[in-house]
């Protein structure tokens, strides 16, 4: 299965160890091109990467492009901004793209419970792994 691993980008290592794990478990996995600029960085520098990529580089575009052909998305929600696991807008998206391409919408932790996000999300019937990539099918 082909598959895109999307969250913030303050996780970044995070999505590279699941690409890696996805990859040895015969997927083929990717991430946004414009990840590496993140890896080794504070909060804060990631957060200040983000918003040149988003403004500079049309990130959002750009992952889009990469989506097309995809079978899935692993989203990689994890805890941020104190709300467990955390999913933000730009992820919200994402997610969205893939359904409208339907592809399957799997999350790394339950669904977080987040104004106006929770129905949206509930809506494209994601599938929680529970932090199993074995469950990936």
């Amino acid at each position: 299965m082909k598959i895109g691993i999307i969250g913030s980008m303050q996780f970044t290592e995070q999505m590279l160890e699941a690409r890696e794990k996805l990859n040895e478990l015969g997927h083929t996995a990717f991430l946004t091109d414009l990840h590496e600029p993140f890896l080794g960085k504070t909060d804060q520098e990631k957060e200040e990467i983000k918003l040149k990529q988003k403004n500079e580089f049309d990130a959002i575009r750009a992952f889009w492009n990469k989506m097309q052909g995809a079978d899935a998305v692993l989203v990689m929600n994890f805890d941020k901004h104190n709300i467990p696991n955390y999913i933000g807008g730009n992820t919200l998206m994402e997610i969205g793209f893939a359904h409208v391409l339907n592809q399957k919408v799997f999350l790394w932790n339950p669904i977080p419970d987040i104004s106006y996000y929770k129905t949206e999300i509930e809506a494209v019937k994601p599938i929680i792994i529970d932090q199993d990539l074995s469950n990936i099918q």
